[in-house]
């Protein structure tokens, strides 16, 4: 009886093979920490050569910024439409806390163990090399459907204001790497963020003018 031949490992190629460097990269991150992880142990996680990832990455800090990219951009926060301004933050909010937890300790790890620095780039730089637009443009989507419904004014609102809740919720989760509780969010809409927006729009002045 022919003994069976076993069909060779399929050669990965393109974005493919680029998705699951990075999927390695993600996966090493995770398990040593930016400190201990090295282009060889991401080649060898991803079983394929040193060489191959140096044709993409000039080193370690760069593929590690891309793989902090990806593991964002294919884990997004989902977009709610409550139909209430209230009501989307607060899902928005809670559902970041929830999917992003993970995304901020590795993150903020990487980032305080100089993974900016060895890419000469400022705290604020890192900041919004890690984190993306992805969380300015849902909150423009949902800022723009309460100004359409006249619950705000996004003209008497300083951009500061639009900000600080999601500011103060990445702040929560980068201090506590933890999930930020639904009463936690609850007090930074209904004690500060809901009561200047909800001012600027009855003509009392802009938000946090004096």
């Amino acid at each position: 009886m022919t003994t069976p031949v076993a069909e060779p490992a399929r050669r990965r190629r393109g974005e493919q093979l680029h998705s699951a460097l990075l999927d390695a990269a993600w996966d090493e991150l995770v398990e040593v920490g930016y400190t201990s992880l090295t282009m060889e142990s991401i080649a060898a996680r991803a079983h394929t050569g040193i060489a191959v990832l140096y044709r993409r990455w000039a080193n370690k800090d760069e593929l590690v910024l891309a793989a902090l990219e990806h593991y964002r951009n294919s884990h997004p926060v989902e977009l709610p439409d409550t139909g209430s301004l209230r009501g989307d933050l607060l899902a928005s909010l809670i559902g970041m806390g929830e999917i992003r937890t993970a995304f901020f300790t590795v993150a903020a790890t990487a980032a305080f163990s100089g993974l900016a620095a060895g890419n000469g780039l400022t705290l604020a730089q890192g900041r919004d090399r890690i984190l993306g637009d992805q969380a300015r443009s849902r909150a423009e989507i949902i800022y723009q459907r309460a100004h359409d419904r006249a619950e705000i004014d996004l003209g008497r609102i300083p951009p500061a204001v639009l900000t600080m809740p999601f500011d103060l919720v990445r702040h929560d989760l980068l201090m506590t790497l933890e999930p930020v509780g639904r009463a936690r969010i609850e007090s930074i809409l209904d004690e500060l963020f809901l009561p200047l927006v909800r001012s600027a729009r009855d003509g009392a002045g802009p938000a946090g003018a004096e």
